[in-house]
């Protein structure tokens, strides 16, 4: 039997403390006879039932999280607004032999969604050209001479993924140059829409799908099941061999993952049914970076998201742009070898890169006492614009709350935040744009991307301040535990149990714990500023346990103390394999 201690109330264990991370933990206790029912039924742990209960699952819908399939989950595309004429004008472009094209944005997303419509048009005949934009040089999005360039090529049909909704000059552009454009997108819109044939979008004003939490390769996905479905209609098949499209579930999984969409509904079977094809290993370039990548397990969300994730976008962010979408499509092992090659090496160039602006904004937070601010913006001279949503990221994580970072170069800075939950950083960008505070912005809840003069700036973080204001000023910063343990609780038959409930991710958390209890009898600093250390409970059981990027933080102070007296700890539970043997290490979050 799993050893799990629960606490007799919220009170009587975290006692309305605040944490080191300045948290509040909040334990919800759930009916234990309906926690019982349900497992009894989906033949579970209790413990499984009880997390499941606390996220909203239960009896009626508890089937399709286990066991999430697209055939339950996959409503009829037709439903969105210009789908429908979006897939009749490339159903005309393919029987008439035009010259279709794609572009694409450069990140994960970006990479996954045009090497998805790449592969499906090759596997039904049809040559696409590939266009992914140079960061550096071209900027994000599609832009006048990106368009004059596939004019001049002679594309007549023009798919835009992952950008294009608020994009109106360049869709101007593309309309006077004789290319009809289908934008499919998952950004949210403005009030209008730019000229096009069609913007796919489950984000536009107008719209009521159920489907918001698409990312860009999901809703291309959607796109090319009906596309499929016209094209079986038309008679295309009856020469040709017709593609499965679950083979390419990989690279939506890829996409759904890296772009922290929330993992429930049918983003679930997206990741769920994605592993299992990514699990045989059918595509070469996932195949090849992988084995570069060290995975030798099964795939998780995990290893999309912390191992596959950031070289593929590496090449977007230091290196070449189109080497993520190239590699995910190439159907020649050579290539696909030398592309791995060369993004781990840019992944790794990132990584320094990274390394030292982070430095420089954490200096710049501390000098300045920004981290006493509600919401952090720093900016500066030569910081690398591939970086800056990666240590924006950092700096949330650091400091608990929204963080933008902009890297100047002359008088334009380009910046990018990451935003805490219950506080939309994407719609107060759309918000500064209106106000004219910034020449470009626009995002999601949780992340953002601008373009700030430099004598804005001041203005630009007063304004975001004050539109935040009542976000921020009502949020209390908490901390969700699944879970109550002593470290002989940590144990390997619960952390196989808790496999039942994968993928985990956002909007389906991998199950937090507080290990109770414990002392840190071992602790040093590995790694760039990780801490490993050993907990041990009063029984004498010993847990090993991992902080990352903990050194010189309140956090890493806490656990560096190695003070005699008892503290709780905050963390996830993962199975490390060394040399065929098996233990369970805690990943810490947070202390009390």
């Amino acid at each position: 039997m799993t050893n799990i201690q629960q606490p007799l109330s919220n009170s009587y264990l975290f006692d309305g403390q605040i944490s080191v991370g300045g948290r509040r933990w909040v334990f919800d206790e759930v009916n234990p006879r309906e926690a019982l029912q349900l497992a009894q039924n989906h033949q579970i742990s209790t413990f499984a039932a009880t997390i499941l209960l606390k996220r909203g699952i239960n009896f009626q819908n508890a089937a399709s999280f286990l066991q999430p399939t697209l055939r339950e989950l996959m409503p009829d595309p037709s439903h969105l607004k210009d789908l429908s004429v979006g897939v009749d004008r490339v159903v005309k472009a393919i029987q008439s032999q035009e010259t279709i094209a794609v572009f694409g944005d450069y990140d994960v997303d970006g990479a996954t969604a045009t090497a998805l419509l790449k592969r499906y048009f090759r596997d039904i005949g049809i040559s696409l050209r590939v266009y992914i934009p140079q960061r550096i040089e071209e900027g994000y999005g599609p832009t006048v001479p990106a368009m004059q360039q596939l004019a001049k090529e002679g594309t007549t049909t023009l798919l835009m993924v992952d950008c294009g909704t608020t994009a109106f000059t360049p869709l101007e552009a593309a309309v006077q140059l004789g290319m009809d454009v289908i934008v499919l997108d998952h950004h949210v819109s403005q009030a209008s829409l730019p000229p096009a044939t069609a913007i796919i979008n489950p984000n536009r004003i107008d719209e009521n799908s159920p489907l918001t939490n698409l990312c860009a390769a999901g809703v291309s996905f959607i796109f090319l099941v009906a596309l499929h479905r016209q094209l079986r209609l038309e008679g295309w098949f009856a020469q040709r061999p017709e593609p499965d499209l679950r083979q390419y579930l990989d690279l939506v999984a890829l996409g759904t993952v890296c772009d922290v969409m929330t993992l429930t509904g049918l983003n679930r079977a997206f990741v769920a049914q994605g592993l299992k094809v990514m699990a045989r290993r059918s595509n070469h370039g996932l195949r090849c970076l992988a084995d570069l990548a060290g995975m030798d397990d099964t795939p998780s969300a995990y290893h999309l998201g912390f191992l596959l994730g950031p070289r593929i976008n590496a090449g977007g962010r230091v290196g070449r742009a189109e080497y993520g979408s190239r590699l995910l499509s190439t159907l020649d092992e050579l290539e696909a070898q030398q592309l791995a090659r060369e993004l781990d090496l840019y992944n790794k160039e990132r990584q320094a890169i990274e390394t030292l602006v982070l430095e420089e904004a954490i200096h710049q937070i501390e000098t300045q006492g920004l981290h006493r601010q509600p919401l952090i913006l720093v900016g500066q001279e030569g910081w690398h614009p591939g970086v800056i949503g990666i240590v924006a990221g950092r700096l949330k994580e650091r400091y608990n709350r929204p963080a933008c970072v902009v890297g100047f170069d002359a008088d334009i800075g380009k910046g990018s935040g990451r935003s805490i939950a219950g506080v939309n950083l994407g719609a107060a960008m759309h918000a500064a744009c209106h106000h004219g505070l910034l020449t470009a912005g626009g995002g999601h809840l949780m992340a953002a991307g601008f373009t700030v003069m430099r004598d804005q700036f001041d203005n630009f973080y007063n304004f975001l301040k004050d539109n935040l204001k009542h976000q921020l000023e009502t949020l209390e910063p908490t901390l969700e535990i699944d879970g109550i343990l002593t470290p002989s609780g940590a144990t390997l038959d619960l952390v196989h149990e808790l496999k039942r409930l994968e993928p985990f991710g956002n909007g389906n958390p991998t199950p937090k714990f507080c290990i109770h209890k414990a002392k840190v009898t071992y602790a040093e600093p590995v790694g760039v500023n990780h801490i490993r250390c050993t907990l041990e409970g009063e029984d004498g059981t010993r847990l090993k346990a991992m902080a990352f990027r903990a050194l010189e933080t309140p956090l890493g102070d806490a656990i560096m103390a190695r003070s005699n007296k008892s503290i709780q700890v905050a963390g996830t539970l993962k199975v490390d394999t060394w040399n065929g043997r098996c233990s369970v290490t805690c990943f810490i979050d947070d202390v009390m």
